[in-house]
């Protein structure tokens, strides 16, 4: 049930006029939304809270910060710091003060919840006095006026994913956890805090928005307890161990620039379906040196199984739609599909009454397109687009419930594109792509172990599965999950892994990330190279 009035908010800052992106971000996407409204920004007079770090950490951060987490600075739109009620703190006594402070201001004010931004909390009583509680990161619980060490753990300790976590203290209730989701693990502990921040700005809107229409909910889960400041020797590890790992990464590159290695995708296909297929059972439909494959779709026309698939060669920069045509196990080549001059991938080939279209992968051109087969299967036009302007990939389209939904995997980002973190839905008019209408809830799902598309989506004996990409370990494409979605409507969405694929069913092997089936047959890929 929606409130009648908007928000009321306030947030828990550290300074008034040096603040990070993430912060800037969540300020200005605050005061943009009609549904809240951004009473104040309390600047705490001891934001940096007691923990102190090892000056080589410092140092260490500092560098790594310059090298591996640069950022453009975010230009707010909305939020303009001199338009804005900031309320300051001046050197308070103790907690008590602080509790005391902030209390009066929550009742001047009719604060619903507090959004704390500093490493330094708030007194647990004055939670009791907030509707909603105050609200906080776990990345925040990791830093000091040192730097922040939230990653170090999970890097250290080759943890497959980096865990975020919103939560809300609510006093005399205690903490509860509102959402958590994890994030494939970045380079370095600098540039995975940089990333999770900016993802982070997403997860608190969304979760906003619920509040203000009165859907909040808390999920189970353990909260982790911080990770207290490295010890000189865990930095001295941590930084032996990064150093190895940069060394690696220049390596593969100057290999790939010299054309000696390359990202190279190989297939393989068998007999049965999604909920009952055998990937040890499978038949490789290997690469060639100018024809490597990924993103396969299988399609079943006139009594023959075709194969679309995103074709590219050693070396190459970009990537075009290629199609072949089974005989038995064996791939005959047919031809180019679709070439142009920006990169393409993802050809999701599907029939609406007599006509076949292809919705590939163009993110490039920052819109979604649809193509409609003139000739099958050489000869496409361009027959509609949507979402101008945004960074889409994997999207798919598909009819259930009597209704048109499009699955984008969008990229919401300042400095760090990324495709593989949020899924968006859209209730559409179907292959004409008008009138789209976004889910209440987007992002439905946050994280890169289950957001990104990996397939077509299929319903079976009245279940409807969509294949996602299980990007974890470092590794792009790592795992394929199979997802059953228990839910789809305007008002909710609910999906749960049903199973996992892992680059296990083969040797050699590094990772797997699509999965589709037609007419008996399945194929998926894999990666050949870490």
């Amino acid at each position: 049930m929606e409130q009648d009035r908007p928000l009321r908010i306030g947030v828990l800052a550290g300074t008034k006029d040096a603040l990070e992106n993430w912060q800037l971000a969540i300020l200005d996407r605050i005061k943009a939304d009609k549904r809240f409204v951004l009473e104040t920004v309390i600047v705490h007079d001891r934001p940096e809270g007691e923990a102190r770090a090892s000056r080589l950490f410092r140092l260490q951060w500092q560098i790594e910060n310059r090298l591996l987490a640069r950022q453009p600075k975010y230009l707010p739109g909305t939020f303009q710091a001199q338009d804005q009620r900031f309320d300051v703190m001046h050197a308070m006594a103790d907690e008590a003060a602080r509790g005391n402070y902030v209390a009066r201001l929550a009742a001047e004010l009719g604060l619903d919840l507090i959004v704390r931004m500093t490493p330094a909390s708030l007194p647990a009583s004055l939670a009791n006095l907030l509707p909603l509680g105050v609200w906080s990161f776990n990345f925040l619980d990791e830093c000091s006026a040192d730097g922040s060490w939230f990653g170090y753990r999970d890097l250290l300790t080759k943890a497959p994913a980096t865990e975020l976590v919103l939560s809300a203290d609510r006093g005399a209730a205690g903490k509860v956890t509102i959402a958590a989701c994890s994030f494939n693990i970045k380079i370095s502990a600098a540039r995975n805090t940089a990333f999770i921040k900016e993802r982070a700005v997403t997860l608190l809107l969304r979760e906003l928005r619920k509040a203000a229409a009165g859907e909040l909910a808390t999920v189970p889960g353990r909260l982790r307890n911080p990770a207290p400041p490295p010890k000189l020797s865990t930095v001295m590890r941590y930084g032996t161990a990064l150093g190895l790992h940069l060394f690696e990464r220049a390596a593969a590159a100057a290999g790939r620039r010299m054309h000696l290695r390359a990202a190279v995708w190989t297939l393989y296909t068998g007999h049965g379906k999604i909920d009952d297929f055998d990937p040890s059972q499978s038949i490789e439909v290997p690469p060639t040196k100018d024809d490597i494959k990924a993103d396969p779709f299988l399609f079943e026309h006139e009594g023959n199984c075709y194969l679309f698939y995103e074709s590219y060669s050693t070396g190459g920069h970009k990537a075009h739609i290629s199609v072949g045509r089974f005989e038995d196990d064996r791939l005959v080549p047919v031809g180019i599909a679709l070439n142009c001059e920006h990169h393409l991938s993802y050809p999701y080939v599907f029939r609406d009454g007599d006509d076949i279209f292809m919705m590939p992968e163009t993110h490039a051109t920052k819109r979604v397109e649809i193509w409609r087969c003139v000739e099958f299967p050489l000869k496409w036009e361009l027959y509609s687009t949507a979402l101008e302007g945004r960074s889409a990939a994997d999207n798919m389209l598909v009819r259930h419930g009597g209704k048109w939904w499009l699955f984008s995997n969008l990229s919401d980002y300042h400095a760090y594109e990324d495709h593989c973190s949020e899924l968006y839905i859209y209730e559409v008019d179907g292959p004409d792509l008008k009138g789209l209408k976004p889910h209440r809830h987007n992002p439905v799902v946050l994280g890169s172990v289950a957001a990104r598309n990996g397939g077509r989506m299929f319903e079976r004996d009245g279940h409807l599965y969509r294949p996602s990409q299980r990007n974890t370990n470092g590794i792009y494409g790592y795992g394929l999950n199979i997802m059953e979605i228990d839910e789809l409507s305007p008002e909710a969405y609910r999906e749960r892994c049903v199973r996992v694929i892992t680059p296990d069913f083969k040797t050699g092997l590094h990772g797997c990330h699509h999965f589709d089936e037609a007419g008996g047959r399945y194929i998926l890929d894999a990666r050949l190279t870490a």
